[in-house]
């Protein structure tokens, strides 16, 4: 083993804690989150003073940003050539940045997300606000500290002559912190300063009378003043941004909707393509046209509307729908004293003023110490002239510079610094003129001597420099306030009947739970053919409804499915049709037992759920209207292995009628059934036999005692009954046999259906999967008595295991 070589036994997460607590530490105080005093991070600390220290400023031409880049990484910042560059980019553009710190020529990105050219085909100099962020940064005012290879010097925080954090904003994520702070307006964050410092203890209420709100480069209006007051008082705070628009109108009575404003941060042409997507799918009605009409006059999207186009339903849709609208969170994040803190308004204020004392106060000592330093030279230079001819007398004696300035210090009593300035006096300067010169620039220093002097004394003083400061910044650099501020958050209602093209299709719902809506073209192409569908499958519904409907779709697990018909997949009708588990998401077990279209839900509307375990539950039609379609909603809330058998929907004045499997009937009133909400169990319906289960419940016509029934056994027998052979009675009996008991092999129930004009067509369905279809007109009516007419030989094809409705494909409507 080398000699170098050491091995320690350390725990792992000893180690890793403590690389990762330096790593940490290093990229929340030196990279990712803003000095709380002058707003900037490290990266664009170092990038504005490299520009400042090579003299790249306002009032002179351009440079090469791969100059400034190039400056950068070799003096102060040695990372990545792009990370500089896209800090520099990025403090130039003035969609991102309130009050851009960098003036760039050339492509310097755009608000459609296009990436800024090359760097060394741009060229960039600070901007004039920028200056006065480094303003008398030679005057001692900062702390400087050795660069990364010791061999110059990089500010720790710059002066920054106005309070940059809350004027520019600033955003970033770190180790366990993220800051997002926005910018905010010029005039109002020097006011709250100005305000601040003439009274310490003022409330949060007074300085939100002159600082409203944030105030984003790209306008837009902000709502919600709750949010905003929450976050200047503990940092964190939400509220809603929104695009500017307007409704303009056009000839024709056609209408169209003009944004010229987009909120903060969004991405113009990711905006205007999701618009243009949810036209081209349907998903909302009534544009003719979406263009980008943006040039160097300024923003402005263009939705143009067909006649019919309603205005305020398509704005309110892409409100809800696109980042037309969204929503900011504050969250203000800063570094001060070294450490990470989550600051409020009166915070951040508070820091930003102790920092421009710290800065003023050292400025003053600097220009005090000058000034003091001048006025002594001007002091010697003075007393010098005035014995001119002895002073030149002893130079000339002496043998060199050394010497003069040893001798005239031992024979006038000058000081080391005023025999420096006496033996470089330029000759021109021994005249008449400039001894009233010296005399009139001692005076001004002794004015200014003072003046510095009665700065430190008086905090009075200090501050009223502060604020004369701030006051010239603001008149110099405000401008008009871009973002609107609403009090209120503004609910957005989406009228869905104007949003969605109303439109006749035909709806196809499988057992198995595959759905989809064809037009009626395509339907009407088919020439009558059966939809597309599995062999082992069964048609549920079929049916031709508008846009506008809604299905509802039950599960035998108790569960529903609210899905409006616009949003149900668009197939043609010989292909098959999509599967509901890729949009709601259902159980492998879980099989749809029956579908209902709703026009609209109306109050004096009920559905009555059946359950396996002979339970019934009655719920009102309108509480299933839901929000949400992504999901299954539970309908009913069932015990143990219970099951969905059937679904009725009625007008609240009907009768009922149970079948179960031993053969027993109970025909009731509804209202027997007790009314209760969307997620609750019902009542018993029937009082079973141990054994027995329901196999078959459902409403029957207004008037009863006209209403037939078709009844199949497991060993295929087949008979129809009036419902009149049946005794009217309560809820939660036995009910009454239904088929005549045998000792051996006795009839089963496995289904019954109600005879309708529209339903007179069933499919007997057997154990080995052979389907029957039967018609009800091939059987009299029968007594409660009789076993029925075989209709199936199930030594050949199994036992009989249901009945079920035959849905037609033939006629185009319901």
């Amino acid at each position: 083993m080398s000699l170098l070589e050491k091995f320690r036994e350390l725990p792992l997460e000893d180690v890793i804690g403590d690389r990762f607590g330096r790593y940490s530490k290093y990229i929340i105080q030196e990279r990712a989150l803003p000095d709380a005093r002058d707003g900037l991070k490290p990266v664009q600390r170092r990038i504005l003073y490299a520009m400042y220290a090579e003299g790249n400023t306002n009032e002179k031409p351009y440079r090469k940003s791969a100059k400034t880049v190039g400056n950068v990484i070799g003096n102060y910042h040695p990372h990545g050539d792009s990370s500089v560059y896209e800090a520099m980019v990025r403090m130039s553009q003035d969609w991102k940045v309130r009050n851009v710190l960098i003036q760039m020529h050339g492509n310097n990105g755009s608000i459609d997300g296009d990436p800024a050219a090359a760097m060394r085909y741009t060229e960039a100099r600070l901007s004039a606000i920028a200056s006065e962020l480094l303003r008398d940064i030679d005057k001692e005012t900062v702390e400087f500290a050795p660069n990364f290879d010791d061999t110059t010097e990089e500010p720790i925080v710059l002066p920054s002559m106005y309070p940059n954090l809350l004027v520019n904003g600033s955003t970033g994520i770190s180790a366990g912190y993220a800051t997002e702070i926005p910018p905010h307006h010029l005039e109002e964050v020097i006011d709250a300063v100005t305000m601040q410092i003439d009274k310490p203890d003022v409330s949060l209420d007074e300085l939100m009378t002159v600082i409203k709100g944030p105030d984003f480069p790209t306008g837009g209006i902000v709502q919600g003043i709750d949010g905003i007051k929450k976050a200047f008082e503990t940092g964190k705070g939400r509220f809603i941004i929104r695009a500017k628009t307007e409704i303009e109108s056009l000839k024709g009575g056609r209408q169209q909707i003009v944004i010229t404003e987009v909120p903060f941060e969004v991405n113009k042409a990711n905006l205007v393509k999701r618009m243009d997507e949810l036209r081209l799918d349907k998903k909302v009605d009534g544009i003719a046209e979406i263009r980008d009409e943006t040039d160097r006059t300024g923003l402005r999207i263009v939705i143009e509307l067909r006649k019919d186009g309603n205005a305020e339903g398509v704005l309110n849709y892409f409100f809800k729908n696109t980042d037309l609208q969204v929503s900011y969170n504050y969250n203000m994040v800063a570094i001060h004293n070294k450490t990470p803190k989550l600051m409020g308004l009166k915070a951040i204020l508070n820091a930003y003023i102790q920092h421009q004392i710290e800065v003023v106060t050292r400025r003053t000592k600097y220009d005090l110490r000058k000034a003091e330093e001048r006025s002594h030279i001007v002091e010697g230079l003075i007393k010098a002239i005035s014995i001119l001819d002895e002073v030149i007398e002893t130079i000339r004696a002496s043998k060199d510079k050394r010497n003069a300035k040893d001798n005239i210090i031992e024979k006038f009593q000058f000081t080391e610094a005023q025999a420096e300035a006496i033996v470089t006096l330029q000759l021109y300067r021994l005249t008449n003129t400039d001894i009233t010169t010296l005399k009139n620039e001692a005076e001004e220093l002794e004015k200014k001597i003072a003046y510095l002097r009665s700065i430190l004394d008086s905090d009075k003083k200090l501050y009223s420099v502060i604020k004369k400061e701030l006051s010239d910044v603001k008149k110099k650099f405000a401008d008009p306030r871009r973002t609107q501020i609403e009090a209120e958050i503004q609910e957005i209602k989406i009228d869905m009947e104007v949003m969605i093209p109303s439109e006749d299709v035909m709806v196809m719902v499988t057992e198995d739970g595959y759905i989809k809506r064809s037009s009626v073209r395509s339907y009407s192409a088919s020439n009558g053919e059966p939809p597309g569908m599995k062999d082992t499958d069964s048609l549920l519904l079929v049916s031709q409804l508008n846009t506008t409907d809604t299905m509802l779709m039950f599960t035998n697990k108790g569960n529903y499915i609210y899905l409006p018909v616009y949003e149900m997949p668009e197939i043609r009708w010989k292909d098959m049709g999509q599967h509901l588990a890729s949009i709601v998401g259902l159980d492998k077990d879980e099989k749809l037992i029956k579908a209902f279209p709703v026009k609209e839900f109306k109050e004096d509307q009920f559905l009555i759920f059946f359950t396996k375990q002979g339970m019934a539950k009655k719920t009102e039609l309108s509480q299933y209207k839901a929000t949400r379609y992504n999901r299954t909603l539970m309908a009913v809330k069932l015990k143990g292995e219970d099951e969905v058998v059937d679904v009725s929907l009625t007008n609240g004045n009907q009768d009922v009628f149970i079948a179960t499997h031993f053969g027993y009937g109970l025909w009731f009133h509804e209202e027997e059934i007790s009314l209760v909400g969307q997620r609750a169990a019902g009542v018993k319906g029937i009082n079973l036999k141990a054994g027995d289960h329901l196999v078959s419940g459902f409403a029957l016509p207004e008037n009863p005692e006209t209403a037939q029934v078709l009844v199949a056994t497991q060993r295929g027998a087949m008979k129809k009954m009036k419902i009149t052979e049946f005794d009217k009675t309560s809820r939660a009996k036995r009910g009454l046999v239904m088929v005549r008991e045998l000792k051996s092999n006795p009839h089963r129930i496995v289904g019954m259906k109600l005879v309708t004009d529209e339903e007179k067509q069933f499919v007997l369905e057997t154990a080995s999967g052979k389907q029957e279809t039967i018609s009800s007109e091939n059987f009299k009516s029968a007594d409660r008595y009789n076993n029925g007419s075989f209709v199936v030989d199930t030594g050949e094809t199994g036992e009989i295991t249901r009945l079920k409705s035959l849905v037609s494909t033939d006629s185009s409507k319901e």
